[in-house]
């Protein structure tokens, strides 16, 4: 019994140091203002409407050389 008691201390204190781990790790972090976010999100945005239309294209393409092909 006091075997397990003590493997469970050990967990504990692993997963205590842990946590105090990220927390050290998120003070770290350089978070964006308000202005930055907006234009982060912005810029995402833009990106995956290019990359969505990009896609489209392609399968467009494909469909088509497909379609010719089979028949």
């Amino acid at each position: 019994m006091s075997a397990q008691t003590e493997t469970n201390k050990g967990a504990l204190k692993k997963l205590k140091n842990y946590f105090r781990g990220v927390k050290a790790e998120v003070k770290k972090v350089n978070w964006p203002n308000r202005s930055e976010l907006v234009n982060h999100t912005f810029v995402v945005i833009v990106l995956c409407a290019i990359v969505a239309v990009i896609v489209w294209l392609f399968d467009t393409i494909v469909r088509g050389l497909l379609s010719f092909i089979i028949g």
